[in-house]
């Protein structure tokens, strides 16, 4: 029986652009989906919007927050509701590939694999294609692994099994919300990059992008790494110790190594061995395989 992946889509004030959220949804290639929507009490129509839309497929479930609360208090909210085996994170204002649920459901077929991501294609208000997002690729996931420059980011899905055995979403948070369930979930296992855009993320006025939502999301995302810091009991990085009191310049500063050429060569070469020890071992087993074959048949 297939998977099935719970979409979940934090609302707020988006209602102009859900139709494009709707459309991609229903077109989706897999067919063993929900979609859990929570809306944060939108102040404009979007909530007649999406109720129009949604009326008569019980794949949507809508809830709503009796006050405004936030990001992270309703994607947190978001994963409770969920049914599925499988979550991702969907917003309002961007689509999905028709693809996007069925290749992201497929990489789950080993244990140690916890969540998946793709490529992401960046479109404009209109969700006209623009450009492909250059900065996701194939992490080495370690301890030391922040997502610091970003290389883990949508179409990013998830166990949801695995989820609930981190401390979730912090329902206080107001930025860089999704850098916090990366960070947790990883540090539980290993994430499957798929090669291909799975996402449409649409830029435009009311989005992160801008640069002052950007600056606010630069320094929510320091205080999250600081804290995986501790988290995983880091107390030094590069021979470079790990400040007592936080502070945001001081962890940018630490993981500047990370955007370095030798740091990114190195980690490609780990990434090669990784895979050779893999391939190797799997051949391994086929060879023992067919030895015992050969002797069952002599």
């Amino acid at each position: 029986m297939m998977k099935k992946i719970s979409v979940l889509i934090a609302h707020y004030n988006n209602g102009k652009f859900f139709n494009d959220c709707y459309v991609s949804l229903v077109n989706q290639t897999h067919l063993n989906w929900e979609a859990i929507i929570v809306d944060d009490a939108s102040t404009d129509d979007s909530l007649q919007i999406i109720q129009s839309k949604i009326k008569n497929d019980s794949r949507f479930r809508l809830y709503k927050n009796t006050e405004n609360k936030g990001c992270g208090f309703t994607k947190n909210k978001c994963v409770k509701y969920a049914v599925g085996e499988i979550c991702g994170f969907l917003d309002p204002d961007d689509a999905l590939l028709p693809q996007a649920l069925e290749k992201s459901v497929q990489m789950y077929n080993k244990p140690d694999i916890v969540a998946t991501y793709s490529k992401m294609l960046m479109c404009d208000e209109k969700l006209s294609p623009q450009y492909v997002y250059s900065g996701t690729k194939q992490i080495y996931n370690d301890p030391y692994f922040f997502n610091c420059p970003i290389q883990v980011a949508h179409f990013f899905t998830f166990r949801k099994d695995i989820y609930f055995k981190t401390e979730g979403i912090n329902p206080d948070l107001k930025r860089a919300v999704d850098q916090d369930l990366y960070l947790k979930v990883l540090e539980l296992g290993e994430a499957m990059y798929i090669d291909e855009v799975l996402y449409k993320y649409r830029l435009h006025s009311a989005g992160i992008s801008q640069q002052d939502k950007k600056q606010s999301a630069k320094e929510s995302f320091a205080s999250l790494i600081y804290e995986a810091m501790k988290r995983r009991g880091i107390k030094e990085i590069n021979n470079r110790k790990v400040p007592d009191c936080y502070n945001a310049e001081e962890i940018y500063e630490l993981l500047n190594y990370q955007a370095g050429f030798l740091y990114r060569l190195k980690t490609k070469m780990k990434l090669i061995f990784q895979h050779n020890h893999i391939l190797i071992f799997s051949l391994s087993v086929e060879l023992f395989a067919l030895r015992i074959f050969d002797f069952s048949v002599l």
